[in-house]
């Protein structure tokens, strides 16, 4: 792996200082982890939320470093799931509910619907992003 990565550093538009970081470095200090590729299908069919449980960030739209989309589309899912669920705990408690002290109880939907929209909206945009991350690592 060091020296693959050596070899790839070999242009005059990498630094020195660069290149002898990678040098220097020990070979038990280098991790390899696989990358992580999710068929956009999944989404499709399968589930992103359950009751008040929602899966964002790498967790939904995992793709690869090479276009530095993972934190953009991270930090787009951070303010629609603020917003989801800032629009859901910040309607006015229904009638029913008011006087007989189920707050928590109606709490706990408000915040299940809001998962739901989340959900609803940033599915088809995760499957947008992990298609195009994975068509542009095709043809590098």
């Amino acid at each position: 792996m060091k020296q693959f990565v050596l070899s790839k550093l070999g242009n005059e538009y990498v630094p020195d200082e660069i290149k002898a970081i990678v040098q220097n470095t020990e070979l038990d200090s280098i991790i390899s982890s696989p990358l992580r590729y999710r068929h956009p299908w999944e989404l499709l069919w399968g589930n992103i939320n359950k009751d008040n449980v929602c899966v964002v960030g790498d967790a939904l739209h995992p793709m690869t470093p090479d276009i530095g989309q993972g934190g953009c589309a991270s930090l787009e899912d951070g303010v629609f799931l603020a917003r989801c669920l800032a629009g859901a705990l910040l309607k006015e408690q229904s009638e029913e509910t008011r006087g007989n002290g189920d707050r928590e109880r109606e709490g706990y939907k408000r915040i299940e619907m809001g998962l739901k929209k989340y959900a609803k909206e940033r599915r088809w945009r995760s499957i947008e992003v992990i298609s195009t991350a994975y068509f542009v690592g095709f043809l590098q």
